[in-house]
C-alpha cells in the first residue's frame, strides 16, 4: 500500500486532540504548536503537506488556519484584508511564514466595483443575498427611470387639436351582389351634442356613482384602475374596467377604439394632460355627447329621443340610470335583444341584465346622497318604458332587414364591436340579388292581398310571414323577406328568426336519418318503399316492443290530421300524404339522436332543436326561415352542405377586413341518401300535399308543413339553382306569442300547401325566370324493405315491384287500432296536452306541430331516443353563428 493511502500512526503528543487541548490552553498563555512543528510524520498528509516550493506547511488544514488568524488578532471577527500571495492570505511571519495557509478566508472587496454583488467578504447564502445599499438604490434607479419615462411621454404627446374620424359623422355602405350600392346608413343622422346644462343632473351623477365616483377629484387617471387594466389585457380580457370618465372621453373623442399597450398609454398620458386643463364639466359634456348608447344613437340627446322620444332636458332619474345602464355594452343591456348578434343576447336575457344594473345605478345614487330618499323610492319602482326601434333614413321595405342580416353576418365574422360598426366608414357588399329581392316582397304582397283582408276578418291580422332563398353548393343568400319594414314599426327579421315550428317540412330528415343509418331492426340503410302503420291514434312503441308512456304512466297515442284507415303505407306514400304516425314510430326506431344529427350536418342550429322526444320527428323544432332553406338546400346539393352566407368582402377605410371567404362545402350525407329524399319529395308536388306548386312548371321538390291549431304554416322547396322556404304564422304583438290561424283568410285552417305554397311558387317563377330546367340526378335504389313491427307480410304475387311513385290507396281497416283497446277519451292527447294531464303540461307547447298536429310529447320510460343502430353517428354541426 503506497504511504498517502496508509494510516498514519498516532503521534506521541496525542495528535489532533492534544492539538485542540493546546489550542484552548492559549488562553492561559501557552500556545499549542501547529501542526507540522514538530517533525511529526503524523503532522503531514501525503503530498497535500508540500506546497509548491517544497516547504512543509506550517498549518495542517483549514479550521487551523481559520483559528491561528483569529488568534493573529485578537480572536475576534475576520478581518476584511489581509496581504495576500498567490491568491491565499499570508500568516502573520510574511507570505510563507508560520500563519500561511490555504483555508477559504474572506477576500478583499474590490473597491474599484460599481456593484458589490456577489458580495466581497462575505460567504455561503449571505454572499448572494444583495445588501440593502443595494436593493434601495436599484428601487430608485427603476422608479426614477420610470419617472424619466413618464416625463419624456407626457411631453411628447400632446392633447389632439381635431377630433378623430371614429367621432365624426360616417355612414356604412351597403352593396347590391352585383356591386350597386343598396343603402348608405349608420351614424351621421343620429347624433346632436347638448351642453352640460341641458343634460339633467340625474343623468350627470347616474353616470358618475356608476363609473367614477372619484372623477371630481382625480386627474384624470386610476393608477390602480390601468394596472387591472392592463393585467386584464395581458390575459386576453377586457379594458374598460381601467378607464376613469376622463380616460373614456379622451378615446371617443380623440383616438381609436383599438386594444393596444401604445393606445392605452398615449389615452393616460393625453388623459392627465385633459384632466388638468380642461374643466371638469367640459370632459363630463363631451363624455355624454361623444358616449354609443346602442340602436345607433351617439350622445344623450340622440339617446333620450331613440329610447324615449323626448329631449335629454326632460328625462327623469329613473330614464338616467338606464341610459347610465346602457353604457356598459347596449348589446347585452338593451331590453329590446341582439340575439341575432349574441345568442346571450335575447330580449330576457337583455331586459333581466337591464334591469339589475338599472337598480344598481339608482342604489349608488343614493347611496352617494345624489338623488333624496324620495326621488329613489319613487325611481326604483318603475322601471322606464321604451319605444320600440325606429326606421333610420333607407331603412324601409326590405333594406332594413337585409341591412340587419349582412350587420349580424360582419359582427359574427370578424373582430368588429357594434359600437365600432355603428360608428360608421365601413363597406359591405352583400350576397343579396336586387331583383330576386323585389320579386320575393312581391310574392307576399300580392297572395296578402288576394287572401288577407284585416279591415273585415279579425283573424286576418297580425299574420305575418318569412322567407329565404339560398343557392345550394355555395350557401348564398340571394333573398328574403323580414316583414312588413321597419318604417311600420316591424322590427324582427322573420327571415332570422327562430321560434316558429316547422312542422311536417322535419320528416325529410327522418327519412334522411333511416337510409343513412337504419333502424334497430335493420342490417343497414332502411328504404322509402318500407311500410309502416299509418292509422290515426296509435301507440308508440320503444324499441324493447314496449309502448311509451305519459306522465301518469299510461300510454302515449300519437294523432293524425284525420281518421283516415291508411293501414300500413310505405314512407314513400306516408311523405306524400304528411301522416304522422309512421314518422314518429320511424324516428323512434332509427334514434332521435340519429335525425338530430342529419339535421344539423344539413344545417340547422344546435340553439333550434327541439327535446328529443316522439314529436321530435313531428317538427317541434324552430329553426329560422334562412336555416331551413340551406339545410334543404343540401338535399339540392346530392348531400353537399354550405352554410348560409350574406357578405362576401368588408372594406374600412378602403382596406379589405380579412374573414369573408365563401364558406367551405362539406358532403353532410351520402349522395345517393339526399338524392332519394329529393325523390319522395318531388312525388310531394306530383301527387301529394304540395301540388299547387305544380304551378311553376318545372322540376322540383318541396315538402308542406302545419303545425296544431293552424299557429304556423311552411312549404320549403328547390330546384337544382335555389332553394327557398315560406313561413305564416300570427303573433301577438304585445306577447310575441303564437296565434291560431283557424279562420284566417276565410278558412276552416291554413296548411302549409295552401297559402305559403302559393307564395313559394309565384317567386320561383319570377327568380328562374329565363333559367334552364336540368332537373335533379337520378336516385339509384337504397336500402332494404324493412317493414315495422306487425307489418302482415306480403303474399307473393307475379306482379312486379310497385314504383316509388305508385299512389297507393289505403288500407279499408287500420290493422293495429282493430287489436287495440280504444283508449277513454282522457287518453287522447292533442298538441297542447292530454285532458287527464292538465293541457300542455306534458310537452304540448307552441314549439311543434305537423299537418295533423302534434300530440304531446311525453316522458319516455325506455324509450330509445339513441336508436337501436348508431352507425355513421358524426358528431353533427359544421358551421355554428347566427343566421346568414
Amino acid at each position: 500500500m503506497s504511504e498517502h493511502r496508509r494510516k498514519p500512526p498516532q503521534p506521541q503528543g496525542g495528535g489532533r486532540a492534544a492539538a485542540r487541548r493546546g489550542q484552548s490552553g492559549s488562553s492561559s498563555g501557552r500556545r499549542a504548536a501547529p501542526r507540522g512543528a514538530t517533525g511529526s510524520p503524523s503532522d503531514s498528509y501525503g503530498s497535500d503537506s508540500y506546497d509548491s516550493g517544497g516547504e512543509e506547511r506550517q498549518y495542517g488544514g483549514r479550521a487551523e488556519a481559520r483559528r491561528a488568524a483569529q488568534r493573529s488578532t485578537g480572536g475576534g471577527r475576520r478581518r476584511a484584508a489581509e496581504p495576500t500571495q498567490g491568491g491565499r492570505r499570508a500568516g502573520p511571519g510574511g507570505p510563507n511564514g508560520p500563519g500561511r495557509g490555504r483555508g477559504r478566508v474572506a477576500a478583499v472587496p474590490d473597491k474599484n466595483r460599481l456593484i458589490d454583488y456577489p458580495r466581497a467578504g462575505k460567504y455561503g447564502w449571505q454572499r448572494w443575498m444583495p445588501s440593502w445599499k443595494l436593493v434601495s438604490g436599484l428601487c430608485i434607479g427603476f422608479f426614477g427611470s420610470l419617472v424619466a419615462v413618464a416625463g419624456i411621454g407626457y411631453a411628447m404627446v400632446g392633447v389632439p387639436n381635431e377630433e378623430n374620424a371614429a367621432a365624426l359623422s360616417q355612414n356604412n355602405v351597403y352593396y347590391w351582389e352585383d356591386g350597386s350600392q343598396m343603402v348608405a346608413a349608420g351614424s351621421g343622422q343620429n347624433r346632436q351634442n347638448v351642453t352640460i346644462d341641458r343634460i339633467p343632473k340625474a343623468m350627470q351623477w347616474a353616470v358618475i356613482s356608476a363609473e367614477n365616483k372619484t372623477f371630481y377629484q382625480d386627474r384624470g387617471v386610476d393608477p390602480a384602475g390601468i394596472a387591472r387594466a392592463l393585467a386584464n389585457m395581458a390575459r386576453g380580457g377586457d379594458t374598460q374596467g381601467g378607464s376613469t370618465i376622463t380616460q373614456q372621453f379622451v378615446k371617443n373623442t380623440y383616438l381609436s377604439q383599438e386594444q393596444s399597450l401604445t393606445r392605452k398609454f398615449k389615452e393616460m398620458f393625453i388623459s392627465i394632460k385633459v384632466g388638468t386643463k380642461v374643466p371638469k364639466r367640459v370632459i363630463l359634456q363631451g363624455y355624454l355627447n361623444t358616449s354609443y348608447y346602442g340602436r345607433g344613437a351617439y350622445g344623450i340627446q340622440a339617446a333620450a329621443q331613440t329610447y324615449f322620444g323626448k329631449e335629454a332636458k326632460d328625462l327623469k332619474p329613473n330614464e338616467c340610470a338606464f341610459l347610465a345602464a346602457l353604457l356598459k355594452g347596449p348589446t347585452y343591456y338593451d331590453p329590446a335583444g341582439n340575439d341575432g348578434i349574441d345568442s346571450s343576447a335575447t330580449r330576457e336575457a337583455n331586459t333581466k341584465r337591464a334591469k339589475v344594473r338599472w337598480s344598481w345605478i339608482l342604489e349608488q345614487m343614493h347611496n352617494d346622497k345624489r338623488i333624496t330618499d324620495q326621488q329613489y323610492q319613487d325611481a326604483i319602482k318603475n322601471f322606464p318604458k321604451l319605444q320600440g326601434r325606429k326606421a333610420t333614413k333607407g331603412m324601409t321595405g326590405q333594406i332594413g332587414y337585409l341591412a340587419d342580416t349582412a350587420k349580424k353576418y360582419v359582427l359574427n365574422h370578424s373582430n368588429i364591436t357594434e359600437k365600432q360598426f355603428d360608428q360608421g366608414g365601413y363597406q359591405i357588399k352583400t350576397t343579396f340579388d336586387k331583383d330576386k329581392v323585389e320579386a320575393l316582397a312581391k310574392a307576399v304582397k300580392k297572395v296578402e292581398k288576394e287572401k288577407l283582408d284585416p279591415e273585415k276578418r279579425e283573424l286576418d291580422k297580425h299574420v305575418q310571414f318569412g322567407a329565404a332563398s339560398v343557392k345550394p353548393k355555395d350557401g348564398a343568400i340571394v333573398a328574403l323577406y323580414g316583414g312588413a319594414g321597419y318604417e311600420k314599426g316591424h322590427f324582427n327579421n322573420n327571415a332570422d328568426t327562430s321560434g316558429v315550428p316547422v312542422g311536417s317540412t322535419w320528416k325529410p330528415f327522418v327519412l334522411a336519418a333511416a337510409m343513412e343509418h337504419g333502424t334497430y331492426r335493420s342490417d343497414g340503410p332502411l328504404s322509402p318503399l318500407s311500410k309502416y302503420n299509418g292509422n290515426d291514434h296509435l301507440k308508440v312503441r320503444n324499441n324493447d316492443g314496449s309502448y311509451v308512456l305519459k306522465k301518469d304512466n299510461t300510454p302515449f297515442f300519437q294523432e293524425n290530421e284525420s281518421d283516415h284507415p291508411w293501414g300500413y303505407i310505405s314512407l314513400h306514400k306516408a311523405m306524400e300524404q304528411s301522416v304522422n304516425t309512421p314518422f314518429v314510430q320511424l324516428g323512434m326506431d332509427v334514434g332521435m339522436r340519429n335525425v338530430r344529427d342529419v339535421a344539423e350536418k344539413s344545417g340547422i342550429l344546435d340553439g333550434s332543436f327541439a327535446t328529443l322526444n316522439p314529436s321530435f320527428a313531428l317538427g317541434t323544432s324552430t329553426p329560422s326561415a334562412i336555416r331551413m332553406a340551406d339545410a334543404y338546400a343540401t338535399f339540392a346539393a346530392a348531400g353537399k352542405q354550405a352554410a348560409p352566407y350574406s357578405v362576401t368582402s368588408v372594406k374600412f377605410n378602403g382596406e379589405e377586413v380579412e374573414g369573408f371567404k365563401p364558406p367551405r362545402i362539406t358532403q353532410a350525407m351520402p349522395e345517393n341518401v339526399a338524392n332519394n329524399v329529393t325523390e319522395t319529395l318531388e312525388n310531394v308536388i306530383q301527387n301529394g300535399t304540395g301540388k299547387n306548386a305544380l304551378a311553376l312548371g318545372r322540376t322540383a321538390a318541396g315538402k308542406t308543413g302545419t303545425t296544431d291549431e293552424n299557429k304556423s304554416a311552411w312549404f320549403v322547396g328547390y330546384t337544382q339553382q335555389l332553394s327557398t322556404s315560406v313561413a305564416m304564422f300570427r303573433e301577438d304583438p304585445k306577447s310575441a306569442k303564437l296565434l291560431s290561424m283557424n279562420g284566417t283568410a276565410g278558412e276552416e285552417s291554413i296548411h302549409g300547401g295552401d297559402t305559403p305554397t302559393q307564395v313559394w311558387t309565384e317567386y320561383m317563377k319570377a327568380a328562374l325566370k329565363g333559367e334552364t330546367d336540368p332537373g335533379f340526378p337520378e336516385a339509384e335504389k337504397i336500402g332494404e324493405i324493412q317493414d315495422a313491427v306487425g307489418a302482415p307480410t306480403p303474399t307473393p304475387t307475379p306482379s312486379v315491384e310497385p314504383s316509388e311513385r305508385v299512389t297507393e290507396s289505403p288500407s279499408p281497416t287500420p290493422s293495429e287500432s282493430t287489436t287495440t283497446p280504444s283508449p277513454s277519451p282522457s287518453d287522447t292527447c292533442g298538441f297542447f296536452g292530454c285532458e287527464d294531464d292538465g293541457g300542455a303540461q306534458n310537452g304540448g307547447t307552441d314549439n311543434g306541430g305537423t299537418d295533423g298536429g302534434v300530440s304531446p310529447e311525453p316522458t319516455p320510460t325506455d324509450t330509445n331516443l339513441d336508436g337501436g343502430n348508431s352507425r355513421g353517428n358524426g358528431n353533427g354541426g359544421i358551421f355554428g353563428g347566427p343566421e346568414g
